[in-house]
């Protein structure tokens, strides 16, 4: 199941030789991309490659079971995770296609108590996560005592049926697992059959997916592996989770030679029509005309300027990404047996690229910080609102307000790549050479921005070790947080538990921190000493100084 916050374990960037077409058979730049996202000796995954229908490359890392020691191979079965919600879409196409509902149907047609508190809620809002139903894996109520329990479709249904919209059907998107679990139960209403009985009668069987199923804990499925996830010092298996709760938003298993035949039987019409699969594999357009970057069960993006298709899912133990270009009918899937295993997003979209012989290429160039001073700026996008850049002693930095800052890393004139992503920015500028916005673009939705002030220059200040040595102590941010200042090698950190933040100078008494869109004023007293510091970050909190034991 997908989740919003995800791990990136990718190379800042990667400087890769070009390769010509007929080098797409070619396993090295497979291999040596790959070799850095599965470690050698831990759980792995499993990597299919292929361009109309044809293998181009196929391969497993790593191992399918660490307390049998057994060897991951190419044909492991793997749960999907949300990969799961292109194959619940093309259900739901398929009975719209047979005349069974309709994809502007209201929900209280098949579900007439459905709570829809005077809105219309309809199938095709449901399937582009426009409906404003809450996400239930995100409410108190889904804890760790619920994920052991199994449920059925109606039970995981009143989960989050009275909870409040998130936004008028329609109006917003927002992405929500609830929106499958009702959409599997309409498909379970109307054939008469369970969810699983449904896609393995309909999807499964016709297209030879032998090694497809829906995950159920007691069946003895040949070939299902162990997940696993990353303890302290060691991998562990993964937390337990009931697969009636992901139902038909992530529920299925398969392995990679089945989702090429799941592709190639799409592409050949042989489920639902290439119009039908067309609409589903096309970005939704809220009223306000912004491309929400998601159709029917798959996200819509794009590899270096082909139009792309993708879909991860993340469950419990496992990680899965699978991306398909239409154009060049070239699939990548990379399915996983470690649920930390990082984004599998920015690895399987370069070796999309390379298959389709157009690699990403971003080789670093030197700015000057006087020149880097040009950008630091605030821009706006109509849809998205605003954006920070900001010129750190020679670092630029791109952050929304009170958000993390990522690192933008010069690699042409006027084009930077943000840091552990494939996204970049591309300076414009007006007749005189002024920078007036920039473009946008990476894996996904291209968007405009425009510049529409100018930051004030920030200088970073270097301040005596005497003076950083008395902000250092624990603070107290009422009722119960408390913020340690700590000065290590000379420089000044912030730390809550675990994470550190670097602090830069830049007056006496005021920091901001390195990587986060923060501002720290330390407070003092008529004598020098410091009492208090405030936090500036969105709002404002004050924190007072624990007095030494």
């Amino acid at each position: 199941m997908k989740t919003s916050l995800r791990l990136l374990l990718c190379l800042i960037f990667s400087i890769i030789i070009p390769f010509s077409v007929s080098a797409q058979r070619d396993p090295a730049p497979y291999d040596s991309l790959l070799q850095s996202v599965f470690p050698k000796d831990g759980p792995g995954g499993a990597v299919m490659i292929s361009k109309a229908g044809q293998v181009l490359y196929q391969k497993a890392f790593g191992m399918a079971n660490l307390e049998l020691n057994v060897p991951m191979t190419t044909d492991k079965v793997f749960r999907l995770g949300s990969v799961t919600k292109q194959f619940t879409a093309v259900c739901i196409l398929k009975l719209a296609e047979e005349g069974k509902l309709s994809l502007e149907d209201e929900l209280t047609r098949f579900i007439p108590d459905y709570p829809v508190m005077g809105k219309n809620i309809t199938i095709a809002q449901l399937l582009s996560h426009t409906s404003g139903v809450k996400n239930y894996t995100g409410l108190p109520v889904f804890n760790e005592n619920l994920k052991r329990q199994d449920l059925s479709p109606q039970e995981l249904i009143k989960l989050f049926k009275d909870q409040p919209l998130d936004f008028d059907p329609g109006s917003n998107n927002r992405y929500s697992n609830s929106g499958y679990i009702l959409l599997g139960y309409i498909i379970e209403k109307l054939s008469g059959k369970s969810y699983g009985e449904y896609v393995q009668e309909n999807i499964f069987k016709p297209l030879g997916m032998n090694s497809s199923y829906y995950d159920q804990r007691t069946e003895v499925i040949p070939g299902r592996i162990s997940g696993y996830r990353k303890g302290s010092d060691r991998y562990e298996n993964s937390e337990f989770l009931s697969m009636t709760l992901p139902y038909a938003a992530g529920s299925l298993l398969s392995t990679t030679g089945d989702l090429l035949k799941w592709y190639d039987g799409l592409a050949a019409g042989r489920v639902i029509s290439r119009a039908s699969l067309e609409k589903a594999q096309t970005s939704h357009k809220l009223p306000n005309g912004k491309e929400t970057g998601y159709g029917f069960g798959w996200a819509v993006g794009n590899i270096q300027g082909s139009k792309s298709v993708m879909h991860n899912g993340l469950v419990n133990g496992f990680f899965a990404d699978v991306i398909y270009l239409p154009e060049q009918q070239i699939l990548v899937t990379v399915l996983s047996n470690y649920e930390n295993v990082g984004d599998l997003d920015i690895p399987a979209a370069k070796l999309a690229a390379i298959a389709a012989g157009k690699p990403y290429t971003f080789s670093p160039v030197a700015v000057t910080s006087e020149n880097l001073q040009q950008y630091q700026a605030v821009y706006d996008n109509p849809y998205d609102g605003q954006r920070y850049i900001s010129n750190q002693d020679g670092v630029l930095m791109y952050y929304f307000r009170g958000g993390g800052k990522t690192r933008l890393i010069p690699y042409g004139k006027d084009l930077f790549l943000l840091e552990n992503s494939l996204n970049s920015l591309s300076f414009q500028r007006d007749d005189h050479g002024s920078i007036t916005g920039y473009q946008y673009t990476g894996t996904g939705i291209a968007s405009g921005w425009t510049k529409v002030m100018v930051l004030p220059k920030t200088k970073k200040l270097k301040l005596p070790a005497k003076i950083l040595q008395s902000y250092t102590g624990k603070y107290l941010f009422e009722p119960n947080m408390v913020f340690e200042v700590v000065l290590e090698g000379g420089q000044l950190f912030g730390k809550v538990g675990r994470d550190q933040k670097e602090l830069i100078a830049f007056e006496k008494h005021k920091f901001y921190a390195y990587d986060l869109d923060a501002t720290l004023i330390f407070n003092l007293d008529q004598s020098g000493n410091v009492t208090s510091v405030t936090k500036i970050q969105n709002s404002e909190m004050t924190a007072k100084k624990i007095p030494d034991q």
